[in-house]
């Protein structure tokens, strides 16, 4: 069986979170990917990675050649249904990370899963195969009583217990169980995780059914409270729901970071290199959060995110990372797994990334204009951190005139990006708002000199005067979606001629099957990556803004119908091959995709007014 056929197609998956880490569900019933405890610990299940030897947990029917599944989640909750049919009747699969609902900071590391019987009767299979520290350790499995077992290896510990017979198979580490189901009747199995030290103080015993029945209510009603916020209406809500949660998910609840993605080196392109580790924090998307999260209701996880990029920066602008762990980590170094075999053989696996490490001068733009969004909701700065907004725009304007890596990570030579220029202006002009209007000393005459600078260079070096457009760096021919972003920043109006010309550009010499690519440029890797979902949402917010309804719904419906049934994004699409690329889902994506349906929106409330 070739590699293709072995692995799922990504968007075959679901995802469930307890707001510290998240497992992908495959339709099939396989938790293919979980990591713990947090997002960017080593994996358990991973087989989304190495599909003979990175571990899984499956339920599915037994004995039964020809049976079918389907996903879904209950109501607006991150609780996933897995409903199978078979020739003998119909059951599912409820899955979840269950919360604490009074105290969502400490979770209960569980994996919960429940088999429910609809009609007729329906026999199950499930295998749990852990494989600890991305399936580098085989677990030592113990059998601690009846419907009790352990799984231990190095530092990680599972403990496996539920309704059903399990017993150890085989020799490389798997419990084995299985049941039948009836209309009205329910099988759970529940994963734990603990460190092994702690078995001695505590040991480990069978969760009762009840317990874990109270586990699935009492997530549900987490999740049901909280996506109860939202404040939107019309034909986007609901798909603009379930992107809040996504966002809500991929958040880790003790520091309100926001992870890019739950997982690692998913590629964006096959033959290539393209596959990078995104289970960390950007200080990109800080801006878009406070955009999309906060105009939807939910302000505190917004200020959350705020507050956590502020912490981890310490407050020097010289000591500025691009990305930080899930609690603010700076030392995030990467490697790769030259063991696992990679998704669909696509290598290398990396873990870490070191892009955190390079100079991406839009960062100073984007602390510099979440403070500016704040204040405007009514939180201006205090006095540490105006403090920090100084030195922003200080070393904004130090380091403007260099090359650096850009928004995309350029692991190519360094480039003069137009977007990241717009950026460093961005830092100077929020930083002169600030000081007027909260009244804060500041060397304003430096500071408007620099933005002026800043403007006239963009402006001629950055703009191809025969085609009247933005281009992607200073000097190139070459177009950039990046620079859809420009008046979203206040660097020029969206009716602008040039916007609108630049607009028009970039869909159609981007344009693949309707999506958006980044660019088109040699950027130093292999392979070619396909459409970058974000850009495409980018391009419709843009045509919203530019009073051209039409064009913004259909680049917009276009870019919608790259999620999958569950209304996941991934960070890429494959038209051709009608399948997502790169890790997932992607919270850029669901970012720019509220972003986008909130233009929409607004556009249609202002019509109708």
């Amino acid at each position: 069986m070739s590699a293709s056929d072995r692995y799922p197609p990504i968007g075959s998956y679901g995802m469930i979170s307890d707001c510290h880490t998240a497992a992908l569900v495959s339709s099939r019933g396989s938790i293919d990917w979980y990591c713990l405890p947090n997002f960017h610990s080593g994996s358990c299940f991973g087989r989304l990675l190495d599909w003979d030897n990175g571990g899984f947990c499956s339920i599915q029917p037994a004995g039964e050649d020809r049976w079918n599944s389907f996903q879904d989640y209950i109501d607006d909750t991150l609780v996933l249904c897995t409903t199978f049919r078979t020739p003998t009747g119909e059951a599912r699969v409820l899955d979840c990370c269950p919360v604490r609902e009074e105290s969502p900071l400490h979770p209960h590391r569980q994996l919960l899963r429940i088999i429910e019987g609809g009609r007729g009767f329906v026999n199950f299979r499930i295998w749990v195969a852990p494989r600890f520290d991305y399936g580098a350790v085989p677990p030592w499995i113990r059998h601690e009583n009846i419907n009790l077992f352990t799984a231990i290896g190095g530092d990680d510990c599972l403990i496996i217990s539920g309704d059903a017979d399990f017993e150890q198979v085989g020799t490389k580490g798997q419990v084995e169980a299985r049941c039948s189901v009836r209309s009205g009747e329910r099988v759970r199995l529940s994963l734990v995780f603990i460190r092994p030290d702690e078995l001695d103080r505590d040991p480990p015993r069978r969760v009762a059914p009840e317990e874990l029945d109270e586990s699935l209510d009492q997530t549900l009603s987490f999740w049901r409270r909280w996506g109860s916020q939202v404040r939107l209406e019309g034909p986007e809500a609901p798909a603009v729901a379930r992107s809040a949660a996504v966002l809500k998910a991929l958040t880790y609840a003790p520091s309100g970071a926001l992870v890019a993605a739950p997982t690692t080196s998913l590629p964006e392109a096959f033959g290539g290199e393209r596959n990078w580790d995104y289970r960390y924090s950007w200080i990109r998307d800080s801006m878009f959060s406070v955009r999309s999260l906060a105009e939807l209701g939910f302000e505190d996880e917004a200020e959350h995110f705020r507050r956590f990029i502020h912490r981890s920066t310490a407050g020097k602008a010289e000591d500025l990372r691009m990305a930080y762990g899930i609690a603010g980590e700076r030392r995030i170094r990467e490697e790769e797994l030259e063991y696992l075999e990679g998704y669909r053989g696509a290598r290398p696996v990396r873990i870490g990334n070191r892009a955190a490490e390079q100079l991406q001068l839009d960062a100073y733009g984007g602390l510099a204009e979440l403070t500016w969004r704040w204040h405007e909701r009514g939180r201006s700065p205090d006095d540490d951190e105006w403090r920090f907004t100084v030195n922003l725009v200080n070393s904004a304007i130090d380091h403007w005139e260099e090359p650096d890596h850009g928004l995309w990570e350029w692991r190519g030579e360094p480039q003069h990006f137009v977007h990241s220029k717009v950026m460093c202006w961005v830092a100077v002009d929020r930083g002169l708002r600030l000081a007027e209007e909260c009244m804060r000393q500041a060397p304003q005459r430096r500071w408007k000199k620099a933005r002026d600078d800043i403007r006239e260079a963009v402006e001629d070096k950055g703009y191809d005067r025969k085609r009247g457009i933005f281009v992607q760096s200073f000097g190139s021919k070459e177009l950039d979606a990046a620079v859809l972003l420009l008046p979203m920043v206040d660097f020029i109006p969206y009716r602008d001629e040039r916007m609108v010309r630049t607009a028009d550009a970039i869909r159609e010499e981007l344009d693949c099957n309707g999506l958006i690519r980044r660019y088109k440029s040699k950027d130093g890797l292999k392979g070619q990556d396909g459409p970058f979902v974000a850009c495409s949402f980018w391009l419709a917010e843009c045509y919203s803004h530019q009073d051209r309804p039409e064009e913004a719904r259909e680049v917009f419906d276009r870019a919608l119908a790259t999620s999958n049934d569950l209304g996941l994004f991934a960070e890429e699409y494959d038209p051709d091959a009608d399948e997502m690329l790169g890790n997932f889902p992607q919270g850029l994506s669901h970012l720019s995709h509220i972003t986008a349906a909130l233009a929409i929106a607004s556009h249609r409330r202002v019509v109708t007014d």
